[in-house]
């Protein structure tokens, strides 16, 4: 699980033209004490040494880097309200989510057998034995094995990765498998009450169940200098080392989020943890699964949130305005021009240049796409595939 070491700062705006560009999935790095760092990616066992400290057995509490990149150790968890959602029946969402819960051991293969380093959690996406889980947990993995809540255990091959929205998918030859029902972030409101299921820790006896609520929507999540991840579902829901590529379900057990990253500060986690929701979820497992890889479009513009005055002195974000245009682009070949205001993508609005580049990652680069403009009737463009996705 990354843990966001979160800094008191004064952010930056991060929508102007130099820190936007629709051609990349990154953004130039900032001041240190200005982004939220990347600590600890899954609960390690055994690994020793560098930033992610030093362990002698099991699976230590999760490290976090601060500013000068040496490690301290976090161990609390905020407890949560369960009275918050007093209606929401836990039990039957346990019961419907666990069987489609893994553990994923990552490690090395040594004379015939697995040595553990350590553990993530996945999410059973089809019966064909398709596993769901972060890039961070998995990509890098010499070996890996997915431990079913039955207790079954599978080697495991990794299908393909897609670092950009930290995901990626395994494969198990196995039968019987009960696929997680496959929900949406359409319906979701600040207070929705969200259930995170995962595998915290590596511990032994199955997955377990926490219960929170959405506590923000369409959040941007920088892990690390240079990775940023977009539309980001936050909740209050404890989510702890290990967890990464759990569940985030709504109250009826249907998947709305892949677990991802939680915020900690120096006086440990502080209760936000980060789901992606699930429609990139589902668009980037389906390529992977389809291609092996995941695609991400690129349309060739630079911009910045266009504003517009407010009645009583204010502004108010209204749109995406084209900076400059990339020659031989999509962008170029479909129209758009330096000043042109984007409101919207396949009817989606979009006020900012965040949630354009988050439509972005949810719709691929597989079809054409039509864009809402402020100044004129709508334009097709036919993106292509972001280099190194």
């Amino acid at each position: 699980m990354p843990y966001l070491d979160i800094q008191p700062a004064s952010f930056t705006d991060q929508t102007t033209a130099s820190g936007a560009h629709l051609s990349a999935g990154r953004r130039p790095r900032r001041k240190p004490g200005t982004w939220l760092a990347l600590a600890l990616a899954v609960a390690l066992a055994g690994v020793a040494g560098g930033v992610i400290g030093a362990s002698t057995s099991g699976d230590p509490a999760p490290v976090v880097l601060d500013q000068t990149g040496t490690g301290s150790i976090v161990a609390a968890q905020q407890a949560i309200d369960l009275a918050a959602s007093p209606n929401l029946d836990a039990v039957a969402i346990g019961d419907a989510v666990i069987p489609s819960i893994v553990t994923v051991e990552i490690g090395s293969n040594a004379n015939g057998s697995f040595a553990k380093i350590g553990s993530g959690s996945g999410v059973v996406y089809d019966t064909a034995g398709h596993i769901v889980t972060n890039d961070h947990v998995a990509g890098a993995a010499s070996a890996a094995r997915v431990v079913l809540s039955d207790g079954r255990i599978y080697d495991a091959d990794l299908v393909g990765t897609d670092p950009l929205t930290d995901l990626a998918v395994l494969h198990i030859s196995a039968t019987g498998l009960q696929p997680i029902t496959i929900g949406s972030t359409a319906g979701l409101d600040v207070g929705s009450p969200a259930i995170a299921v995962g595998s915290p820790l590596g511990l032994d006896g199955g997955p377990s169940l926490s219960v929170g609520v959405i506590s923000a929507l369409g959040r941007e999540v920088q892990t690390d200098a240079e990775t940023i991840l977009y539309g980001m579902l936050q909740t209050d829901a404890p989510i702890t080392s290990g967890s990464s590529g759990g569940s985030l379900v709504d109250e009826g057990g249907a998947l709305i989020g892949i677990t991802t990253a939680v915020g900690v500060s120096n006086i440990g986690v502080e209760g936000i943890g980060f789901a992606t929701p699930v429609e990139v979820v589902q668009r980037v497992a389906d390529e992977i699964i389809a291609t092996g890889s995941a695609t991400h479009a690129l349309i060739g513009i630079t911009g910045t949130t266009a504003y517009e005055p407010t009645d009583d002195g204010g502004v108010m974000p209204i749109g995406v305005t084209v900076m400059s245009v990339l020659s031989d682009s999509p962008a170029a070949a479909a129209g758009l021009v330096e000043g042109d205001v984007i409101t919207g993508i396949e009817g989606v609005p979009v006020a900012t240049m965040d949630a354009l580049i988050t439509e972005l990652r949810r719709t691929g680069a597989t079809r054409p796409l039509e864009l809402s403009l402020a100044d004129r009737g709508p334009i097709t463009i036919v993106p292509t595939t972001l280099e190194g996705s």
